[in-house]
């Protein structure tokens, strides 16, 4: 299964003009607890999927209270600035849809 598939939101903004965060979150706490588990994200994982070094992760943190994770990494361009091609950071969730979460 895919992780668009089986997780409730995946989405992607800005956290101010110079970071991106990215939140995975999960319906139910047996689904979330299940994708931690099995270790489909980590922060190795994330940065080789996003092409950044893991140093370059400012935050991935797991919230069990929202079933869920935070992950942030700086922009590769300020918001705004020439070659910045997602004024909202709202598109960089992609891929993360892929991912694939097994059974």
């Amino acid at each position: 299964m895919k992780l668009q598939d089986y997780a409730a939101v995946i989405r992607s903004k800005n956290s101010g003009p110079f970071e991106l965060t990215f939140d995975i979150l999960f319906k139910t706490a047996e689904d979330y607890h299940h994708f931690i588990a099995a270790g489909v994200l980590t922060p190795e994982k994330f940065a080789a999927l996003y092409q950044i070094p893991v140093t370059d992760i400012i935050t991935f943190e797991q919230f069990d209270a929202a079933r869920g994770v935070k992950i942030t990494i700086p922009r590769p361009w300020p918001q705004g600035s020439i070659g910045e091609s997602d004024m909202h950071g709202s598109q960089q969730y992609a891929p993360l849809l892929g991912l694939d979460v097994p059974a």
